[in-house]
């Protein structure tokens, strides 16, 4: 267990020292020079990194749309023509939406409905139709449909092993199921 923990102690230092190594700032060139690769940038932004709320302003200010410049009044006080475009439509229009809508005037469903519920009590009902002659009584009527009992080989089996006279039996079946090889 030691042996792990000092693994992971080792692993843990030389990626800190990698990380180190790789975060070294170069020397910088001397101040007078500037090659064409680099470009000049103040010493107080290269010092300082920019904060989050920096860039969001700076965002934010990006995003703002500019001002359109008010029209003065020598621009406005000339006449617009006006245009209208109702000229062609006729005086006859129809409504965009029914408001007034009744749906037992439109669906047949409804009125389906209320048919049958009116001849519902006019038809005889069951008991008043059926009689009791007319109905065929028979003993076994159902029985083809009835599912025959299945018989199993364990049942068979059990029932033999406990049976005094299934000795016979029992000593058979024991030599089946009890192998010596």
């Amino acid at each position: 267990m030691e042996l792990k923990i000092i693994i992971w102690i080792v692993l843990g230092l030389i990626y800190l020292f990698a990380r180190r190594k790789k975060n070294a700032v170069p020397p910088a060139p001397p101040r007078g020079t500037v090659t064409s690769t680099e470009k000049y940038e103040p010493e107080a932004q290269s010092s300082k990194p920019m904060t989050f709320e920096d860039l969001l302003r700076e965002i934010e200010g990006s995003k703002k749309p500019e001002p359109v410049p008010q029209p003065t009044f020598h621009e406005t006080a000339k006449p617009v023509p006006q245009t209208y475009y109702d000229e062609d439509v006729p005086e006859q229009r129809k409504p965009l939406e029914d408001t007034n809508y009744d749906y037992r005037k439109y669906d047949k469903i409804y009125e389906d409905y209320d048919n049958a519920t009116k001849n519902a009590f006019i038809k005889p009902s069951l008991e008043e139709t059926m009689k009791l002659e007319d109905t065929i009584v028979r003993f076994n009527q159902f029985k083809g449909y009835q599912q025959e009992p299945r018989h199993h080989v364990r049942e068979e089996l059990l029932r033999d092993l406990k049976d005094p006279k299934g000795f016979k039996k029992a000593f058979i079946l024991s030599e089946i199921l009890q192998r010596k090889f």
